[in-house]
């Protein structure tokens, strides 16, 4: 009977959607109906559609009248009422005050026992939630925050805890659904616009997730936080110079506000038209305001000679997990010496997953972090005596640089996870080649570079990748570029030498393919762009395809980024059988391109791919377009060189990478050993 009452409503509903009693109906059919979730979706759509507030309200009264009916049947037993007994004021008070004092390990047994007492007690579960989140234990924490929620379906606090404990446990569909539950109580409240933004940008939802932000800035223009999350959203959508912008606002307004200095650097990186070395200077900036103050908790380091033992190697990430590190960071740990090496994980995670599982699997130590602060961490990697400490994240979210600025080892490293100088004169090497940082580079690092003879790079690709297919223009009888890389690497130069592209080379088509083109208004305004440069919108595809390795066989010849290359998905290029054409200029994150392509072992191949200006760019785009047969025969060998070359071989790189280690470490010890007596260095 009800679903077929939910037909009717619904059917009613198309019919004269400007009916505001249809709409009322169908919410109701669909409450009696216990479909929650669709529910919610059609009263987001009435807001949308700009039902008059009145109405909107009936909604969410029915709404929140249903949840707590839903959470009367879900807490008793079937033929039973919940209890109504509640613990005494005392018992209250007790719990309370615990909170209030943030003594969150002391509160989480009280509360466990308080909610089995007093199952149908609200505040018992809402408090154990809120204590078990601030102590970072957010799996644990999501069933008492859904029981609060369902125990109080009209209190906006714990749907927005709700949807803030499933935004930490990356559920970001659900998340929203409860953020805008929040909203729709409570317009006002603040953190809940906060999370929206949040779980719409993870969705790569930006322009929505700006409309988040700017809501918060017209009821606080002073909000730091708002400042740089508009930033976030905006970088996003390639517009850099007003998430720069927002950047410098969030630090005018707190200058000690390490992440906002941190994603300014990030978009710097992607600037198409600053110099290095002025970038640069904002690094520099970063030093002296947060690194340099740090100086005085630097500690001496007293090591054992390497000779006969094992060297202790410390891993800072926040991508112990499923994250595209995983293809370069799992290789190198799961092929380490175990007789040479002992492995630190300190790993700065919100919740685990299979990876997480497999990486525990490679280290002898796996030291969860989150929740720790930078000082707590920093005594935490004096104590465990580790020799070198590797940076995989740099300035990314997450990081823990201001653990790296407290010099808490002999030797600290960076590698991989950002691709650039991290600023910090504490860190002691980058570790990169000479196709990265060539000669005379030196000067735009903080780190000294740390050049290995080979790639400093070694790939694992996706299991579930497949076979790599024949070159797709003999059949389509036209030629398709593509690239998968994010929105912020694209600029104004690289739309014009890409349209220009497609000029030059008749009929041909460009895949532009990642997150941040999911929804319409992306789509459109990359198309816009490319359409001043008189290119129709019939020859783009542009969209958002996961996983993407379809996309990546209907693609004849990759397209690289500038001056800020692509990253994992120039190896998936690659692996997929395409070359692709880079341009190698701004040292480190302007030259990814041609590192990997030294990395194969193919001169010929890093000849024609690999150009030094935009017009060079072009012409060899437009040659390896010219010559289908020879584009065939590449796709052919290209995955087999791949696994033949320095790229793929697990065991040579974690060899080098541990003399490496080895050297710098043996280069400290050289330095930092007593200076000889008189008497002994003449004996």
């Amino acid at each position: 009977m009800s679903s077929a009452r939910v037909q009717h409503a619904r059917a009613a509903l198309q019919a004269d959607p400007t009916q505001a009693q249809r709409w009322v109906d169908y919410v109701q059919a669909l409450l009696d109906a216990a479909q929650m979730a669709e529910a919610d979706k059609i009263i987001a759509l009435a807001a949308q559609k700009g039902l008059a507030a009145p109405v909107l309200q009936d909604l969410a009264r029915r709404q929140a009248q249903a949840q707590r009916q839903l959470a009367a049947s879900t807490i008793a037993a079937p033929g039973t009422t919940v209890s109504t007994a509640a613990p005494n004021q005392q018992e209250v008070h007790q719990l309370a005050g615990l909170f209030e004092a943030k003594r969150y390990a002391e509160l989480v047994p009280l509360a466990q026992r308080m909610t089995a007492r007093y199952p149908g007690f609200a505040f018992g579960w809402s408090v154990l939630g809120a204590a078990l989140t601030s102590l970072h234990r957010h799996a644990q924490a999501l069933q008492p925050t859904q029981m609060a929620a369902q125990l109080m379906p009209g209190e906006a606090k714990v749907h927005y805890n709700l949807g803030k404990t499933l935004n930490e446990l990356q559920r970001h569909a659900e998340a929203e659904t409860s953020l805008r539950l929040a909203l729709r109580l409570d317009s006002e409240l603040t953190p809940a616009h906060y999370q929206l933004g949040l779980s719409l940008q993870a969705q790569g939802q930006s322009t929505e997730a700006e409309h988040r932000y700017r809501t918060v800035l017209l009821l606080d223009p002073l909000d730091a936080q708002a400042h740089n999350n508009l930033g976030i959203a905006l970088n996003d959508q390639s517009r850099r110079d007003e998430a720069e912008e927002c950047f410098r606002q969030a630090l005018k307004m707190d200058p000690a506000f390490e992440d906002a200095c941190s994603n300014l650097l990030f978009v710097l990186n992607y600037h198409p038209d600053k110099p290095a070395e002025k970038i640069y200077e904002a690094y520099e900036g970063y030093e002296r305001q947060f690194a340099a103050p740090l100086r005085r908790e630097w500690t001496t380091h007293a090591r054992a000679p390497a000779a006969g033992r094992r060297l202790r190697i410390g891993y800072v990430s926040p991508d112990f997990k499923q994250h595209s590190v995983r293809h370069f960071l799992e290789p190198l740990l799961a092929a380490h010496d175990c007789s040479r090496v002992e492995v630190f994980a300190y790993a700065e995670l919100a919740f685990e997953d299979a990876v997480t599982a497999r990486y525990r699997t490679y280290c002898d130590h796996f030291i969860l972090t989150r929740g720790m602060s930078d000082e707590a961490l920093a005594a935490r990697i004096r104590a465990d005596a580790i020799d070198v400490l590797v940076d995989v994240a740099g300035h990314t979210a997450h990081n823990r640089l201001l653990v790296f600025a407290r010099k808490p080892a002999p030797v600290l490293l960076s590698w991989m996870g950002y691709g650039y100088t991290t600023g910090l004169k504490a860190i002691d090497y980058l570790l990169t080649d000479e196709a990265s940082a060539p000669a005379d580079s030196e000067h735009l690092f903080s780190e000294a570079p740390w050049r290995l003879a080979s790639t400093p790079y070694v790939y694992r690709p996706d299991a579930a990748m497949g076979e790599v297919s024949s070159l797709p223009a003999l059949s389509n009888g036209f030629v398709t570029f593509g690239t998968l890389t994010r929105a912020i690497r694209i600029n104004h130069r690289t739309v014009r030498v890409w349209a220009e592209i497609l000029k030059r080379v008749p009929g041909s088509r460009l895949v532009i393919d990642s997150k941040n083109f999911q929804n319409a208004s992306m789509q459109d305004a990359m198309a816009e762009r490319f359409a001043e440069h008189g290119i129709a919108r019939e020859r783009l595809l542009i969209g958002c395809h996961s996983p993407p390795w379809d996309t990546l066989r209907s693609i004849d010849i990759g397209l690289d980024c500038f001056p800020h290359n692509s990253g994992t998905t120039l190896f998936e290029t690659l692996y997929m059988g395409m070359p692709y054409v880079t341009l190698a200029g701004r040292p480190s994150v302007g030259r990814l391109g041609k590192s990997i392509l030294a990395g194969l072992g193919q001169p010929e191949w890093l000849e024609d791919w690999c150009a030094d200006g935009e017009e060079a760019y072009i012409d060899k785009a437009v040659a390896l377009a010219s010559d289908l047969p020879a584009l065939s025969r590449i796709r052919a060998e290209l995955r087999p060189q791949m696994q033949r070359s320095a790229l793929m071989d697990e065991a040579g790189f974690a060899r080098r990478v541990e003399d490496a280690y080895t050297q710098m470490f043996a280069r400290w010890q050289a330095e930092h050993s007593p200076s000889p007596t008189a008497q002994e260095a003449s004996s």
